[in-house]
């Protein structure tokens, strides 16, 4: 913990910028520096805080895996360069149990009693429940949650499919870890937690992806064939360039993006239900409540019966599962290997049986609308040989993925705001694991 006289000490003689071109990447250095003056200005102009820590947690992207850990399958996810930033203190007093964060995105402070810290209705959908539950979940599994006052901005943009929630839920965990359980709290404790609080006290049903990639950092393989306890392989890329390559995807001559086509996803909700209760539909056809550990072999052989007893969408949704999960391995293996032309195939294999199997890119409730394969046909046209686009995360509306070359990005980028607006692509670096909290040495904080 270090006094704001200190951490703006050591921001201006540049002491943060390596820790920023880690997390954040070089491209955004002065957006860095920026978002952690505001945070001081903010911090002394709100709180009279004597020390302070500095935490982060990203956002993250899905690499391969569409739609499989909700069926017991294996995902390959990775933390993103876009974060939820915060400078954070202990509160003491009639204030030791109250916890107020303030944010740009919230016109009002996010105030939570924790002396009580039981599910509240009213809160669902809302950040106030997403503290509370992360606190509870802390409490309930032996650790310790008391107030703190904490400022927060985040570069994650809200609806993105870049896991802005998870994000915060992590940050507020890794605040709670740091305060009060001597940082001692484990990736897959917090993930748990996190999922925990946005499942009971946010109200939404999500899979476990997204905060075991924002709590973990790095690439991921994750293996859900037992869901509450994944099973976790950070990935190495063997690019030769990986090492120095620190913008872009590794040294590839690629750039990952993803394109936010700004559709909607109201009345969404019964096609992500749909896609899990028709793959567990077609899975009970062969005696299992998930579609882990079907061959496809075996779907070929009974397919007249499949189609009579779940239906040809079913049918179909299986033979994606299946697909995908051993693809999402795949993936892995090609980025481990260092073969880029292996994994753009494996890339563009992926969105042609998202589009053509599980059938997540077009919009059945609204027809006039359908962003996800106008953005897909667009990249597509524009890119040639010198890109792969596939839909990202949950689909129908949303985001797309896309590595694009070097070369081609700008005019990539052009032409896409050019249909979806302005910032619409966003530039995604994989973020590793290490900076948590941004320090300053002993020495620097005594001011010597």
């Amino acid at each position: 913990m270090f006094s704001i006289e200190n951490i703006r000490k050591h921001l201006d003689r540049g002491g943060f910028d390596q820790d920023f071109c880690a997390i954040h990447s070089y491209s955004r250095l002065d957006e860095s520096r920026l978002r952690l003056t505001k945070l001081l200005d903010w911090t002394e102009e709100s709180f009279n805080s004597k020390l302070s820590g500095i935490a982060s947690a990203p956002g993250r992207t899905e690499i391969g895996g569409n739609h499989t850990d909700h069926n017991n399958g294996r995902v390959l996810a990775a933390a993103v360069n876009l974060d939820c930033l915060s400078i954070f203190s202990p509160t003491s007093g009639v204030d030791e149990q109250v916890i107020t964060i303030l944010s740009e995105n919230f016109e009002k402070p996010i105030v939570v009693d924790l002396t009580d810290t039981s599910p509240r209705s009213k809160e669902e959908g809302t950040s106030e429940a997403l503290v509370r539950g992360v606190a509870d979940g802390f409490r309930k599994s032996g650790l310790k949650a008391s107030g703190f006052n904490g400022c927060v901005l985040s570069s994650i943009p809200a609806g993105a499919g870049l896991s802005s929630s998870a994000a915060f839920e992590v940050l507020i965990g890794r605040i709670f870890s740091a305060l009060f359980n001597n940082s001692t709290v484990s990736p897959l404790d917090l993930a748990r937690i996190a999922r925990r609080a946005e499942n009971l006290y946010f109200g939404k049903p999500c899979g476990f992806m997204d905060q075991m990639a924002s709590s973990f950092e790095g690439i991921l393989r994750i293996d859900f064939k037992d869901s509450d306890n994944p099973a976790v392989e950070r990935v190495s890329p063997g690019f030769i360039n990986a090492e120095t390559g620190r913008e872009g995807f590794y040294g590839t001559g690629y750039r990952l993006c993803v394109v936010n086509t700004g559709g909607s996803h109201a009345d969404l909700t019964s096609e992500y239900a749909a896609i899990r209760e028709e793959m567990q539909l077609a899975s009970q056809f062969f005696g299992r409540n998930e579609a882990r550990g079907i061959s496809m072999s075996g779907v070929i052989e009974n397919m007249g019966l499949l189609r009579e007893k779940a239906g040809d969408r079913a049918a179909l949704r299986l033979m994606h599962f299946i697909g995908e999960d051993e693809r999402a391995v795949l993936q892995g293996n090609a980025l481990h290997a260092g073969d880029i032309r292996e994994f753009l195939k494996l890339v563009a294999e992926s969105g042609n049986s998202s589009c053509r199997l599980l059938q997540n890119c077009y919009n059945t409730h609204s027809p006039s609308e359908q962003p996800i394969p106008l953005a897909l046909t667009l990249t597509k046209l524009l890119l040639g040989s010198k890109g792969v686009g596939r839909v990202h995360g949950g689909g129908f509306a949303g985001t797309i993925q896309v590595y694009v070359q070097d070369s081609s990005f700008d005019e990539y980028k052009k032409a896409m705001e050019n249909v979806f607006g302005a910032g619409s692509v966003i530039e995604l670096v994989v973020r590793q694991p290490g900076r948590e909290f941004l320090s300053i040495s002993q020495t620097e904080a005594e001011g010597k």
